[in-house]
């Protein structure tokens, strides 16, 4: 296809989140104030690229805490860990930085103050995704993983009046509400969090994708196979009626995909390199290509206390 017939249309925002940023800053801190090597336990951020570029610097990742010499420095990653996790790090005299996503982080306290009050809780979740590891963690006896509507009919539970749900903060916001509105059936006095818990960046760049998905051939979402939240933009983006990928970087795009693609949709989950999209563009070598923001990002996260 001749390029000056293809016209790319770039989703914003895209790429990094805040939490991303602060996650990779707190590694690149740690080990330049530490020197290496920092041990880090699963992957700071679910992305190969992130985590190669961080490894070439010094870090280490391993998968669990045996792994880490006692007395060493561990992170753990932006994704959060269970109670367990951290009593055994102290147990075992590591020094702790903690990346956990503030937004995260608000899920656990969430976990926290519904199970206090005695109520058994609804984990809109993908099982086996690190988050929802952390997040079962907090209390594990109280706590029901849900994947989808048809879940919800297998819940159990002592005390109908007394439920409570939260949600991954990675999640397809249109598949969420048709969980919730299922437990609102299933369960009318069920409650919720103040606000929700898909954070604003997976909201954001949904909603941006889906601004321009129906204009689209072809979707190409830039992230690694692990992230959620790039999985479900190219769930999303299917769901409109458009072909649509997932790749790692540019080396994973098929020729054949591009034939007859004369628009071409491009977007990165929130755990991407910007230059990821770079490559992309120029791989792509448009003739236009059109930027179509549908938010401005301005949130900052500050870094903990022991980096400061």
């Amino acid at each position: 296809m001749p390029s000056q017939q293809r016209t790319v249309l770039l989703a914003a925002p895209r790429s990094f989140c805040a939490g991303v940023d602060r996650a990779i800053e707190i590694v690149e801190q740690a080990l330049a104030l530490r020197g290496g090597p920092i041990y880090v336990r699963k992957q700071i951020v679910h992305n190969t690229h992130v985590v190669a570029d961080l490894e070439s610097r010094g870090a280490v990742f391993v998968d669990e805490l045996d792994a880490v010499p006692d007395g060493a420095t561990v992170v753990f990653s932006a994704h959060g860990v269970s109670p367990a996790v951290r009593e055994e790090a102290q147990r075992r005299g590591l020094a702790v930085i903690d990346v956990t996503c503030p937004l995260v982080a608000k899920v656990h306290a969430e976990v926290r103050r519904f199970a206090g009050r005695g109520d058994t809780l609804v984990l809109i979740g993908h099982s086996g995704h690190e988050e929802v590891e952390g997040t079962l963690g907090e209390a594990p006896d109280q706590t029901v993983l849900v994947e989808s509507v048809e879940d919800v009919g297998e819940i159990e539970v002592p005390d109908p009046r007394r439920v409570s749900y939260l949600t991954q903060t990675t999640l397809a916001v249109d598949e969420t509400a048709d969980i919730v509105a299922a437990l609102r059936r299933r369960f009318p006095a069920v409650r919720g969090p103040s606000s929700k818990d898909i954070c604003y960046a997976s909201t954001n760049r949904q909603d941006a994708l889906s601004a321009i998905a129906g204009e689209c051939d072809l979707v190409l979402v830039i992230g690694s196979a692990n992230s959620s939240n790039s999985k479900r933009l190219v769930e999303l983006a299917r769901r409109q009626g458009t072909a649509a990928h997932l790749i790692d970087d540019v080396t994973d795009i098929q020729p054949a995909w591009l034939t007859g693609a004369e628009t071409i949709g491009l977007t990165a989950g929130a755990s991407a390199p910007p230059g990821l999209v770079e490559d992309v563009i120029d791989h792509l070598e448009p003739a236009t290509v059109i930027e179509h923001e549908t938010t401005r990002e301005e949130i900052r996260f500050g870094l903990p206390a022991t980096l400061r």
